[in-house]
């Protein structure tokens, strides 16, 4: 696919956004003259503006430069066809107005006019934003969506946890798994070991049967447990602040679990009509949650990534090589869309228990002494290398099809592998 220029465009706009009101920097093409303005930030503002550009420069479309990839501007600005969207890294602004501005202070307007020149001098350099179908975007904010809400019911369950040791650790025995509605819906029927010890029997197992945990002997231990406990202690000046605390926080740990179940069955219905989910299917220890995330971390246009390594880079598993005389270093890649690369990377840690060469690799890397995180970046490495071709071919991953190429390289993974 043919990159833009500046050639491509009858406008250069540069955007400082803010939640009242956006600075806007507007450049016709080949002009060196420039229009400084404001709008409102709400809809029917950026509507008209959107509008106006139209009817200004029909002939060609204009290019719009925003220090944000997502939010509510670009989704704002994106249904229109006539805008393309170059996200330019704020730190990139940044550096950009303190080397050219003695004071290098900020100020909004002049950080629209850097866009612009940036878009300008540097549109090569950038990359714009190429929307996905409606169904891949809201299937690629869901899997956002639900990683996020999953990281706040484990720092919930962490401060649950943490405060039913202070009062009532017997109960955290008793449940092995704490992220379940059994457990939310016992401490909150009982939560205190003194409430729980005047339960019957009969209305514990009754309890347990609703819930569907039909398991006769752990729920006859549990019950033995429970009326053998001992109190960690009597004092109401720890337990009644501490469990008002626990009948607080319950409730949002249900909710969040409950959330996390509706999050499941959307993703759900909106992957199985993907055509390309065949191939993430494939790959060994995606899962029904990972395999979604890698899929919008595809996407459908082919023409996307031209190869394996723009993908890699974006995705900020690439290293960053760095050389100053004769010092040479590698670094991590600060700037990249964290949950890109957490998605690639939580994968490759699970894929060294579901493929032989991954787990090959990872045990020849931590011999040579590598820390696990290096090595589980650099499998994430290989790993996008392989799924691109895949992704290119339109193929399912096979694993026996990989070894053999392997093999047929000479490759030293397989030497080490069976000398293991």
């Amino acid at each position: 696919m043919k990159e833009p220029t500046i050639d491509d465009f009858a406008a250069l706009i540069g955007i400082d956004w803010a939640d009242d009101k956006h600075d806007i920097c507007e450049m016709p093409a080949g002009s060196n003259d420039y229009q400084l303005s404001v709008i409102s930030s709400k809809p029917q503002a950026l509507h008209d503006w959107a509008l106006s550009l139209k009817d200004r420069y029909p002939d060609k479309p204009v290019a719009v430069a925003c220090e944000l990839k997502k939010g509510p501007l670009i989704y704002a600005l994106s249904r229109y066809e006539h805008i393309t969207i170059f996200p330019i890294n704020p730190s990139t602004v940044a550096k950009y107005r303190k080397a050219f501005t003695q004071s290098g202070a900020k100020n909004d307007p002049s950080d629209a006019l850097i866009q612009t020149e940036i878009l300008k001098l540097h549109m090569d350099k950038l990359t714009h934003i190429q929307p996905e179908s409606a169904d891949i975007r809201v299937l690629a904010q869901l899997v956002e969506y639900r990683r996020k809400v999953v990281q706040d019911r484990v720092d919930l369950l962490n401060r649950i946890t943490a405060t039913l040791k202070n009062y009532y650790p017997q109960v955290l025995d008793w449940f092995k798994e704490k992220d379940t509605i059994i457990f939310c819906d016992f401490i909150a029927r009982w939560p205190s070991l003194a409430d729980s010890q005047k339960v019957r029997k009969q209305t514990l197992m009754s309890f347990f049967n609703q819930h569907n945990s039909r398991y006769p002997a752990i729920n006859e231990k549990r019950f033995t447990d429970i009326k053998a406990a001992c109190a960690l202690t009597n004092d109401p000046g720890v337990i009644e602040p501490n469990k008002i605390l626990i009948e607080v926080l319950i409730p949002q740990l249900k909710l969040l679990i409950e959330a996390i179940e509706r999050f499941d069955l959307e993703i759900k219905k909106y992957y199985k009509d993907q055509d390309d989910r065949f191939i993430f299917d494939s790959l060994p220890g995606a899962g029904v949650q990972l395999a979604p995330r890698i899929f919008v971390a595809f996407g459908s246009n082919r023409e996307r990534y031209s190869s394996a390594a723009d993908l890699q880079k974006y995705a900020g598993v690439a290293p960053v090589i760095e050389q100053s005389g004769k010092k040479k270093w590698t670094h991590w890649r600060y700037s990249c869309p964290t949950f890109l690369r957490q998605t690639f990377v939580e994968w490759a840690g699970l894929s060294i228990r579901y493929s032989f060469w991954a787990k090959a690799y990872y045990e020849q890397q931590i011999s040579k002494g590598k820390p696990h995180n290096t090595v589980i970046r650099a499998l994430a490495f290989k790993w996008i290398r392989i799924v691109f071709r895949c992704w290119k071919n339109n193929t399912p991953y096979d694993e026996s099809t990989y070894l053999k190429a392997l093999k047929k390289r000479g490759s030293p993974l397989l030497k080490f592998a069976a000398e293991s």
